[in-house]
């Protein structure tokens, strides 16, 4: 719940971005660290590099046209593994940036890399897996979710 609001702003701020294709998507969202993003150690919690991850692909969704057609086909993404690299705290209002892209897919999943960057130096990286699935037809390959989000973008623009 504490993401609320960001999570808010992401959402709103996606709309008014510049459509994503949907193949080989990248994006890059410019955020702080706020207070509830720190843990005892004064930096940013690793969990929350993960959460902001989330953003990313939010941000990616909305752009790419994924969302609606999620919406439309009753699909729900799903992370199926996550994996980071910390190699420098980012510390309480610090200003990242934080670029996803989609790098790779095989018939299954999509292959996702995170990268946080500080000053043109990255501060973590990591590597996710992710896949749609629907309740009738279970995983929906990257192959068909691509093409179904491009017919759908091709019979609105008909």
């Amino acid at each position: 719940m504490n993401l609320i609001f960001r999570m808010f702003f992401i959402f709103m701020d996606s709309f008014f971005k510049p459509r994503l294709p949907v193949e080989y998507p990248k994006n890059a969202l410019i955020l702080r660290v706020l207070p509830n993003d720190i843990d005892l150690n004064m930096h940013m919690n690793n969990g929350r590099y993960l959460t902001i991850c989330d953003l990313t692909r939010v941000d990616m969704f909305i752009r790419t046209g994924l969302a609606k057609t999620m919406v439309k086909e009753k699909w729900m993404p799903i992370i199926t593994e996550h994996t980071m690299t910390y190699k420098k705290g980012l510390n309480l209002f610090q200003k990242y940036e934080v670029k996803m892209e989609i790098s790779d897919w095989d018939d299954r999943v999509f292959h996702m890399i995170h990268t946080f960057i500080v000053d043109d130096k990255i501060v973590a990286e990591g590597t996710s897996k992710g896949l749609v699935l629907s309740k009738k037809e279970g995983v929906i390959s990257p192959d068909e979710v691509m093409k179904t989000v491009s017919d759908r973008l091709s019979n609105m623009k008909s």
